[in-house]
């Protein structure tokens, strides 16, 4: 009832300032809302809304000099460049933000931006497309501004903050890609996507159809996986505070498992007690297995309660800034093992304590997970 009222007054207000402005000024003042300039009635100050937290909105989250919590402008610039390093000459990478992905109809998902895309633009937001080449250096075309949408979900970023947020060498509107991609792919010896989120701005393009019948598009993935093999000091850093709230979190659950041993209570309290610590997501739905349930890989039910002289398998994780963590841990919410628990419960602790004095450069998981299950 509430969405479909505020729907009729939001539609009332675009409706009025349409007639009151005119349907060209109305766009002058879209234009104006996309360079993302906010003012307060209480406050002498404007600043700049990009969309996303930025050290000028959310000083508490991002520092001067960074485009994402954590890493800054240097870093962005220099995985672009290692990129380009690993591709032949004169190649051409078009890389799409990730499709904003509907629960219903009218309501969305929360948005998770392509973890390649944020990772060599730190754009957070749907709808653009980042082309990467040595001629061109980082070329973003941004979303258009759309005054009935941002009415709904906030400030969007544009051009201006492709050139002053994300540090793009160029940027345009998304609705000249058609107009400018072609001569870049024209120009390029080979292109570069991941198809697996391909965006029909692009891949519909003849140019680009052309390249792809002429066996001259690739994967780009096994590029950029490579290019993130090695993290920085920042990286570590950030991967470091992941892991400790998640195990933070899952001892304030453990905590709480023996009052309240039910599926579905410890894996909302998991994800609260990760939340408030600074997570932005799970790093993917909590398996919260009593019993039998520990037994199914990727349990995701949690609608069981946890029967006395059970135990519980949490697998959990939290993502913060983009870097996810993975924990898994199994105990007696009734406070104590049984003889045969305490056994198996020990004999799997010695296998992952061995397991930890392989895990040293040059190993390969593989080769640690073949020792797990043979000795």
């Amino acid at each position: 009832m509430a969405i479909g009222v505020r729907g009729i007054l939001m539609k009332a207000f675009v409706s009025r300032a349409k007639h009151r402005l005119g349907a060209q000024n109305l766009k002058q003042f879209s234009a104006a809302l996309n360079n993302g300039y906010c003012y307060s009635a209480y406050a002498t100050q404007h600043f700049f809304d990009a969309g996303q937290p930025t050290a000028e909105t959310h000083p508490q989250l991002v520092a001067a000099g960074e485009i994402t919590p954590g890493i800054t402008e240097q870093e962005y610039v220099a995985r672009r460049k290692k990129l380009l390093e690993l591709l032949p000459e004169k190649s051409l990478v078009i890389m799409a933000s990730a499709p904003v992905k509907m629960m219903t109809d009218v309501v969305p998902y929360p948005f998770r931006q392509d973890a390649d895309y944020l990772y060599f633009t730190g754009c957070q937001q749907p709808g653009g497309i980042a082309v990467l080449s040595d001629e061109f250096g980082l070329c973003m075309f941004m979303p258009d501004s759309d005054p009935e949408e941002e009415i709904w979900r906030g400030q969007v970023a544009g051009t201006y903050a492709a050139l002053n947020t994300f540090k793009a060498d160029q940027t345009f509107s998304i609705s000249k890609l058609h107009m400018l991609l072609p001569d870049m792919i024209a120009k390029a010896c080979k292109l570069y996507h991941n198809r697996n989120i391909a965006s029909s701005d692009y891949a519909d393009l003849p140019a680009f159809k052309k390249a792809l019948n002429e066996s001259n598009v690739h994967y780009l993935c096994k590029y950029t996986h490579e290019a993130r093999w090695i993290k920085s000091p920042s990286e570590m850093n950030i991967m470091r505070q992941s892991a400790a709230i998640t195990c933070q979190a899952l001892l304030q659950t453990m905590l709480a498992s023996k009052r309240c041993p039910h599926e579905h209570i410890l894996a909302t309290t998991i994800e609260y007690e990760c939340k408030i610590r600074g997570a932005q997501r799970m790093a993917f739905p909590p398996v919260v297995g009593g019993g039998a349930n520990g037994s199914v890989i990727h349990y995701s039910r949690n609608d069981q309660q946890i029967r006395d002289g059970e135990m519980v398998l949490m697998d959990v994780g939290c993502e913060v800034n983009g870097y996810v963590s993975d924990l898994t841990r199994t105990w007696p919410p009734c406070g104590s093992f049984s003889p045969c628990q305490r056994e198996l419960y020990e004999l799997i602790l010695d296998t992952a304590n061995e397991c930890l004095k392989l895990c040293k450069p040059g190993a390969s998981l593989r080769q640690i997970h073949s020792y797990s299950s043979t000795g």
